[in-house]
């Protein structure tokens, strides 16, 4: 049989618990000595009961009253008790603040996901969510993108690569970007940026999905469709004076804000044109090697690079209001005017105005919109001298310059005579220059191209012809011509109203 018995610490619960009368009754009730028979148990139960609440709050307030007779005793324990509170909250905030850093971090990361937030110090403060202007986008032709995810699933790349074209350092150890010198046809080098094959990609698709649907000004005659060098001299032809000025640092003077600002003025919102800009432009960089590991520094803005697609499209927007004022201080004073890329050229009679007052008229507008007339390059040709507009004579009827032309003529015949060696035409590969030059003759006589093909073809089968094909290995960008004359951008020009860069 089980031993069933308290032990007298357990009794001594069971009184404090509820009274010693209850005890007893519920003992002699479990022992068979009390029975509901016995009397009217229930009135005597509820009696019991009540006096075991009264007597344990009796009991509870004579602790109280103890207790308090003790200040230090209670000052210490009121302390204890906020202690343990201000624990108690300090471990909920901690906790609250914890899985809120948690959900925070999974919004950040799915955010990231999403949406490009970040690409580089002075450039991600228009990063910002919002909505292009479709109306006028549409109204363009022109593809509408609101967020950064649309504009890489149409461009054909992902995310992450699109945040890796554009992402802006001031020290990285990537250049998306092959540096090298041209020999210009004036004399000297010209500093091209090729892009690499990844961003390039991307900017062939700017280049042809955005910047080719843009409608040009008419005096606009660089790398436009059905424009050429040709029709950019055709209007000068005959005119008794042709002024040709030369825009200084063309591509550089042209910086990241201010393209930014041409896509904004198409109609995309601040965040696709920030990205946009980023994707057509390249920092000015110096190359560093340390312990052998090659490194490139910001020196200057971004600007646009000479030798990526969309820059020359670009240039030709950009300049749309540049276009629009020159084209009107020539016809007030009836003279005709055209640019391609950085040459621009006016021509007409001094009848009207002195060549000298409107080159004047010139360098004012010039630096008005941000740019500046090359002082070395501004030639005033007037009849009875010839008249050159982009290296095509323009006197009587557009030709082709006669001191070439003769210098030409007599290498083919050197090549006929004596072979390809040791005979040069400009710089690099000799054919390739050759076949350039043919071309160009082409834009301007193309039956007189046409024979100088055929013969170029019956010199491709004398000796030599193979090595001279061979290319020649382009000269690099030395660090000192990495850098442009002015690195910092123009300020930007006091027209009294309106976004100063003009594009539309």
């Amino acid at each position: 049989m089980a031993d069933n018995r308290l032990t007298r610490q357990q009794i001594y619960d069971r009184i404090r618990s509820s009274s010693k009368e209850e005890y007893v009754r519920s003992e002699m009730l479990r022992l068979g000595f009390w029975t509901a028979k016995s009397g009217n148990t229930q009135i005597t139960e509820v009696l019991l009961q009540q006096e075991a609440t009264l007597t344990k709050e009796l009991n509870q307030l004579m602790q109280e009253r103890t207790r308090y007779r003790n200040k230090e005793a209670v000052l210490k324990e009121m302390r204890m008790k906020r202690m343990a509170e201000a624990r108690r909250k300090r471990e909920e905030t901690k906790q609250k603040r914890e899985l809120q850093r948690l959900e925070k971090a999974e919004a950040w990361r799915k955010r990231k996901q999403d949406e490009i937030v970040y690409l580089g110090e002075t450039v991600s403060a228009g990063l910002q969510p919002g909505q292009s202007n479709e109306a006028l986008l549409l109204q363009r032709g022109l593809p509408v993108f609101h967020t950064e995810k649309e504009l890489a699933a149409a461009a054909g790349v992902d995310l992450r690569e699109l945040r890796f074209l554009c992402y802006h350092r001031k020290v990285s150890a990537v250049n998306h970007y092959r540096k090298f010198l041209l020999p210009k046809k004036s004399g000297g080098h010209r500093l091209i940026s090729a892009p690499m094959p990844r961003i390039k990609k991307v900017q062939y698709w700017v280049l042809h999905q955005i910047l080719n649907k843009v409608p040009l000004h008419a005096a606009a005659n660089g790398f436009a469709t059905g424009r050429s060098i040709v029709t950019n001299a055709q209007p000068h032809v005959g005119r008794q004076v042709v002024i040709n000025a030369d825009v200084k640092d063309f591509f550089p003077s042209i910086h990241f804000k201010r393209v930014k600002g041409v896509f904004e003025k198409l109609g995309y919102n601040e965040r696709i044109a920030t990205i946009l800009a980023l994707l057509c432009t390249e920092a000015v960089t110096q190359e560093v090697v340390i312990d052998g590991k090659t490194y490139f520094v910001q020196k200057g803005c971004r600007v646009l690079p000479q030798g990526a697609p969309g820059s020359p499209a670009i240039t030709n927007i950009l300049c749309y209001q540049l276009d629009k004022r020159l084209q009107g201080v020539a016809g007030k004073h009836q003279y005709q005017y055209t640019r391609y890329a950085d040459d621009i050229s006016f021509s007409g009679s001094e009848t009207t105005l002195a060549a000298e007052a409107m080159v004047w008229r010139i360098r004012k507008i010039l630096q008005e919109e941000g740019f500046t007339v090359h002082p070395d390059k501004v030639r005033i040709m007037r009849k009875g001298a010839r008249q050159e507009v982009t290296g095509i004579v323009v006197n009587k009827q557009p030709g082709i310059p006669r001191e070439k032309l003769r210098r030409f003529r007599a290498l083919l015949h050197r090549i006929k005579t004596k072979g390809w060696e040791g005979v040069q035409w400009g710089e690099g590969n000799i054919v390739s220059a050759m076949l350039g030059y043919v071309n160009f003759i082409k834009m301007v006589d193309p039956v007189k191209a046409a024979r100088f093909e055929k013969e170029i073809a019956l010199l491709g089968q004398l000796p030599g012809f193979t090595e001279a094909q061979k290319q020649v290995p382009l000269t690099p960008a030395p660090e000192a011509l990495q850098k442009p004359s002015d690195t910092n951008p123009p300020s930007a020009p006091n027209t009294g109203e309106g976004d100063w860069w003009k594009v539309v």
